[in-house]
Order: C-alpha cells, then sequence, then structure tokens
C-alpha cells in the first residue's frame, strides 16, 4: 500500500495545489474551533459602566443597540 506522500506525488503539479489547499482548509478548521469551556475573559469588563447604568438600564441600552443595528442592516423603519 502506498504511503500518502507516494501518491500526492502522482498528481499532477496543479492537483497537489489543491490537496494542499484542502490539507490547509481542514487544519485551519481544526485550529478555529473554540474551546467547549468558556473563557470568561470578559468577565467584570463592564464594571465602570456600574457607577453610570443599573443592570436594567444596560439591558435596555443593548436591546436599543441591537435594533438600530437590524434596522440599518435590513432597512426596516420604525413601527413595522
Amino acid at each position: 500500500m502506498k504511503t500518502l506522500h507516494e501518491l500526492i506525488e502522482e498528481l499532477s503539479p496543479e492537483l497537489q495545489r489543491e490537496v494542499r489547499d484542502f490539507v490547509e482548509f481542514l487544519l485551519a478548521k481544526r485550529v478555529s474551533h473554540p474551546s467547549s469551556r468558556p473563557t470568561l475573559k470578559w468577565w467584570g469588563g463592564a464594571q465602570a459602566l456600574r457607577e453610570r447604568y443599573t443592570s436594567v438600564e444596560l439591558q435596555h441600552l443593548a436591546n436599543e443597540w441591537r435594533l438600530g443595528e437590524m434596522q440599518s442592516s435590513h432597512e426596516i423603519s420604525p413601527g413595522h
């Protein structure tokens, strides 16, 4: 049975490039998956806002920001 390297060497240079691209894609796909455990690096990131807003006010602001993004990206006018 031939090794993977031997099989690839039998391919044309163009197909060898395709194999290389595919292998690089598979490697990138494997690396890009985040770990299953959250890191919580953001924890405490909003402490500076604690003096200006309550948690409820921040929730309302976040909803307004999301709605604003949706309206601008989908060109939805208010009330629709």
